[in-house]
Order: C-alpha cells, then structure tokens, then sequence
C-alpha cells in the first residue's frame, strides 16, 4: 500500500473526505488535535444528560447527507414543523399546515403576523422548492432582512417570527446574512425533518469515523507543520504522505498553510438545565418574540429525544446569541426570563452544563458566497476543506470534504497516467 494522504482534523468535512478516499480505495490516515472526533459536532456526557456543544439541528433534506450518512441508523428525532412564539403575554404557533394540518387554526390565528403574512409563507415555500438544491446560490445577493422585505412580509412578522428564528440558524439577529444562504436553508426546512439523532448530535461523526478502517483516526495528534508531501507533528515525528488535506476551520488552517483568508465569527451561548417537570410536552422550539430577554430559543431536548436524559428527568436547552465573559449572570436572566414563560417551576431547575462557543459558525454576509464554492486545491498536494470554502452548514462541510477527496483522486490519476 502506498503513502496515505493525511487528513488533518476530524470534523464532518475531513471525515467525509476520508469515507470518499476510502471509498475510491485511496488509504487515509486521520489526524485530530482533540481527544473525540467531530470538531464543532460533539456530544457530551454529564451526569447522565447527553449535551451537545451548542444547540445544532440535522436538516434532513441537506443534499450531501445521502451520500455519506446512514440516516436510520442515527435514529432521528423530528422537531414539529414551525415554532412556538412567546410574544410577551401568550404562545402562539407557526406552523406548516402543509406538513402538519392540525396547525392550520393555532397559525390562521396567531397575532404575530397578517393573513398576507402567512399566505406569502407558502408562496416563499413553493418558490424555494423550484429547481435543484443549490439554485439559491446563483439568485439576487442581498441582506435576508432586505429579501424578507421585498416580498412584502409586515415588519411585524419580521420581528415576531423571522428575526428569532433565523436568528437561531445564523447567530446574528439582524439578519444580515446573505439571502442566498436564507434561500437554500428555507429550502432545507420546507423539503426534509429538522431533526436530532436520538443520542445526540455527536452521533454524526461517530459514524462517519466507524466506515474508516481501524487505526485510520488517531485522536489527540496535533500537527505543527504541513507540506505536500507529509506533516510534521507537535511532538517532533514526520509522517510522510501522498497528499495533505486540512481540514480544520478556519482559524487553525491559517495557522498551518498560507493565504487562508478566516471570515468573522459568530459566537453563540447555549445553557442546559435539568428538571424533574417538564415545562413544556411540544417536540418545538420555542422563540422569543418579544424582545424580552436575552433567550432567543429554548426547546426541551429530552421531549424530542428521551435518551438524552436519565430516568424521570427533562432536559431543557437554552440558546443566546452572541459570547459572554460572564456565564453565571447571563444564565441567571435565562432564568429570569423563563420563568415569565412559564411560571415559578422554573425556579426548581438545576443548571447542568454552559457552553460559550465564540467561533460557533463562520458570518456569511452579502458576498459571501461569491462564489457560493471555492477552490479546495491549495497548493500542489495541499488541499483545504470545511464550511469556510463552502456555505457554512453541515451540508457544506460534508460537501466540501466530499469535493477535495475527488480532486485529490483526479490530480493522482493524473499523475498516474502521465
């Protein structure tokens, strides 16, 4: 057997490299600076609770998932279609009546948006759903805000409704997220599942690393030095290799080769919590649409999943855009907050983990996505993937890993026969 071609980081986007190497019988040799695969995918064991770093969804309808993930083997937990909105007296939902009919009245009557409003919901949705899966990504480059705008949403709508749940997907508020990300992710939301493995989302790259052969990954291997022909790691050995692919995030691939260019970051806090009651039984999540505080969305892991807690206890998820030098106050308004949701039992809930994760997910303002895909060939025998080179999603990081392990397969055929 030859030289492998070494793969550093062992997140979504390299360990689908690997299986697509792996596949085309090219040998592979991964290498992950953290003790557990998955990079930004991760799921934590606490006390019996089964928290993932920052709350994620799988989005079922993303095109690179067929081609890499056995998904009923994850064994998926849906989210109700839609949402649940506090809008500062009251829950009202936003459903998809098309997907589920028994939200039609609670949305024909909620008070956060104009029968227009809900009449252009289905309209965006049948516009999304035309051509293939990327066609997003060749439309008008504009602000989501400025697209929502444009085809006529009241401002109320907006803020009651678009504005925390969109929100939630790009961790800015104001969203100034490239509309052509909005338009594929819509797309995602209208045409699959929002979903969570039943053990959680660090389930993902637990399977992925399972199709690579034993010995394949080595965990807690951080790498110093990268060239085309091999790695040198921090601990002084060098290992030789036919190709070399990074694919870390941004921040650590400039780190290791030249001319990365590292987008903003958008920085998210998640907080769990435990309790003995339920505070709510609705598989939703729950947005503020009231401006109220600094929660933007809530859901109780363990009524979409029940193994995520122990035996008569609830798991509830708590997300707040943006950082925080200091935890235990923001997590104290969190409760605050809640507890005008849903009254003193909140009082009763025990934190159980907080997570403050300042680079969560790369910014992709307008422009962004000009191209929506760059290049994944670096240098000769150097190769880059991840959400950075591509639009920043579990689709895209699949995708682009995908995409250097055929390039990777193409240049050594190449060479093969030249």
């Amino acid at each position: 057997m030859g030289k492998p071609v070494v793969i550093v980081g062992a997140g979504l986007s390299g360990l689908s490299c690997a299986r697509t190497l792996h596949a085309q019988g090219i040998p592979v040799r991964v290498l992950e600076r953290g003790r557990a695969v998955g990079g930004r995918v991760q799921t934590d064991e606490v006390d019996g609770f089964r928290l993932d770093r920052g709350f994620q969804i799988l989005l079922t309808g993303y095109p690179a998932l067929a081609q890499h993930l056995d998904l009923d083997a994850l064994d998926l937990r849906a989210f109700e279609p839609g949402a649940v909105l506090w809008t500062g007296q009251r829950f009202e939902t936003i459903g998809d009546p098309l997907r589920a009919p028994a939200s039609m009245l609670p949305t024909l009557f909620a008070r956060s948006g104009t029968l227009r409003d809900k009449i252009e919901v289905l309209r965006l949705r049948r516009d999304v759903l035309r051509g293939d899966d990327y066609a997003a990504f060749s439309s008008d480059d504009r602000t989501t805000l400025e697209y929502l705008q444009s085809r006529g949403f009241s401002e109320r709508f907006i803020e009651q409704f678009f504005r925390p749940f969109l929100g939630g997907v790009f961790l800015e508020p104001n969203l100034e997220t490239t509309a052509r990300f909005f338009r594929f992710v819509f797309r995602m939301f209208s045409s699959g599942e929002a979903a969570i493995p039943a053990r959680g989302m660090g389930s993902i790259p637990l399977q992925l690393a399972a199709g690579l052969p034993a010995g394949s990954v080595s965990v807690e291997t951080a790498v110093a030095e990268v060239r085309s022909n091999g790695v040198r790691l921090e601990d002084g050995p060098w290992l030789e290799a036919s190709a070399v692919v990074v694919a870390t995030e941004a921040t650590s691939a400039a780190r290791l080769v030249r001319g990365i260019e590292v987008p903003p970051w958008r920085a998210v806090s998640c907080f769990y919590f435990a309790a003995d009651r339920a505070p709510s039984t609705r598989k939703a999540l729950h947005l503020d649409a009231s401006s109220g505080g600094p929660i933007n969305n809530l859901h109780v892991a363990s009524a979409i999943s029940p193994e995520v807690a122990p035996p008569n206890k609830h798991l509830i998820s708590v997300t707040c855009l943006g950082g925080t030098n200091d935890p235990e106050r923001l997590r104290d308004a969190v409760l605050a907050q809640a507890e005008t949701w849903f009254g003193a039992q909140v009082r009763a809930w025990t934190p159980v983990r907080d997570y403050v994760i300042g680079e969560a997910l790369p910014a992709q303002p307008v422009g962004a996505l000009e191209p929506p895909r760059r290049p994944v060939r670096h240098r000769s025998g150097v190769y880059v993937c991840g959400d950075y080179v591509d639009q920043a999603s579990i689709d895209g990081a699949m995708a682009s890993g995908r995409r250097a392990a055929e390039a990777i397969a193409a240049d050594q055929s190449r060479e093969a026969t030249g």
